[in-house]
């Protein structure tokens, strides 16, 4: 169905709040009352209004009476206007500068690239702590004219907007925490350096989706750069050599990575990679989302020990000495071959013959006892089976039952089998 074009912010929000279509409060507070006004306001005379709304996707492409908005909007904390039709930067801050209380404002997918965002209504936003613009294609002079006007905000999300650079502000901004910068095109690590200057104070750093190829710097200059950083994703980036791993040890608050989806990963299995990723980050907690505990990092650094001991010294990692160090030099693991017995070599005793025979032990009984009739020139009918376990305290187990199968008894190599003449 289509969208309705050309409504105002103040308009949808009578519509979708009214008693009839919103008739539950929800989050606290009573609602808002207003007193009707004259001349044909669409102010209802009461709204129940939450201090969450969800305005998303509603054709909005102006902000409609700032006083009723005012009125309305004074106790809300976090406003969805996503996927709208807001083009002016002017219409946004009308409905923000009346809303007070504002701390999560979502605007993404707006086409706000059609206009300038002047200071002067910037300011509008200065109580704002979490701010969404993916896809809105929001150029830097947009973010940085944020930056500037926002003291207090705390994540920024700017997916989808096709950067291929980053543009530095004139200031630093040092309230922003978390940076959520996905699925853009960020290749070049010159970029991605950038906003550990424009943030140094960032505690969490989304990049996923950016075909990040490399991490071009010093171990020193990462640590100056992001000083701060406790969790990075790198989900679906470029990366592809170990190397590149490596260095996310110089980050020195860093224990929170994600790592699906690289090329350097590809030819491991899942075993392998999750192991060796643990042990080449030694202070690292949660790896894609899963908590690293004491037990299983003791065995990724073992098996990658074992894992690089037969390799070229010129191919082996630093760290493999440092664990050598840490647990010695470890002893390869024993192949165990948990596989089932398929035959035995026993000995057959008939009479006074005794005869050395291989036996199939996925054979039953009753075929052992057919394999055996050219042995000991009985008829099966006419023939009593027993087996001797050379290992057993026990005497000679009768094998009566026909239908049993012979890995059932566990015979080995060596055991012993009695034929004897069934008694007329």
């Amino acid at each position: 169905m289509d969208q309705p074009s050309g409504r105002s912010f103040m308009q949808v929000l009578c519509e979708k709040y009214s008693p009839e279509n919103f008739p539950y409060r929800r989050g606290p507070g009573m609602g808002v009352h207003v007193p009707a006004t004259p001349q044909g306001s669409p102010m209802k005379d009461r709204l129940n209004l939450p201090s969450v709304l969800v305005l998303n996707s509603c054709g909005i492409t102006c902000a409609g009476d700032e006083n009723e908005i005012a009125a309305f909007c004074a106790h809300v904390s976090e406003l969805d206007l996503s996927d709208n039709k807001l083009e002016d930067w002017h219409e946004v801050s009308k409905i923000v500068s009346n809303v007070p209380h504002l701390e999560f404002l979502n605007l993404s997918s707006n086409p706000l690239s059609l206009s300038v965002l002047e200071r002067r209504c910037a300011g509008s936003f200065a109580g704002v702590r979490k701010l969404v613009l993916n896809n809105s294609k929001a150029s830097w002079e947009t973010v940085h004219t944020i930056l500037q006007e926002l003291p207090d905000l705390e994540e920024l999300f700017l997916c989808l907007n096709d950067y291929e650079t980053v543009s530095c502000p004139p200031i630093c901004c040092q309230s922003l925490k978390l940076l959520h910068i996905t699925d853009n095109n960020l290749q070049d690590w010159t970029e991605i350096r950038k906003l550990g200057i424009m943030f140094p104070s960032l505690d969490t750093l989304i990049l996923a989706n950016n075909n990040l190829t490399t991490i071009e710097e010093s171990e020193d200059s990462l640590a100056r750069l992001f000083p701060n950083l406790r969790s990075i994703n790198l989900h679906k980036s470029g990366l592809h050599s170990w190397e590149d791993i490596d260095k996310l040890n110089s980050f020195p608050k860093l224990e929170e990575v994600k790592l699906l989806g690289i090329p350097l990963l590809q030819s491991y299995t899942t075993e392998e990679r999750r192991k060796l990723l643990i042990a080449r980050l030694p202070s690292i907690v949660k790896l894609n989302g899963s908590i690293v505990a004491d037990g299983e990092r003791e065995d990724s650094e073992r098996f990658f020990i074992r894992y690089y001991m037969e390799f070229p010294e010129e191919e082996v990692p630093f760290r493999y000495h440092e664990l050598v160090t840490k647990y010695g030099k470890l002893e390869p693991l024993a192949v165990v071959d948990l596989r089932p017995q398929s035959s035995a070599k026993v000995e057959v005793h008939f009479k006074d013959k005794v005869e050395e025979m291989s036996i199939r032990l996925d054979q039953t009984v009753a075929e052992l006892k057919k394999q055996l009739k050219t042995v000991v020139q009985l008829s099966t009918s006419n023939m009593l089976l027993f087996y001797l376990d050379h290992e057993a305290p026990f005497g000679p187990e009768e094998m009566k039952y026909n239908s049993r199968a012979l890995h059932s008894y566990g015979i080995r190599d060596g055991d012993k089998l009695y034929v004897e003449p069934r008694m007329k």
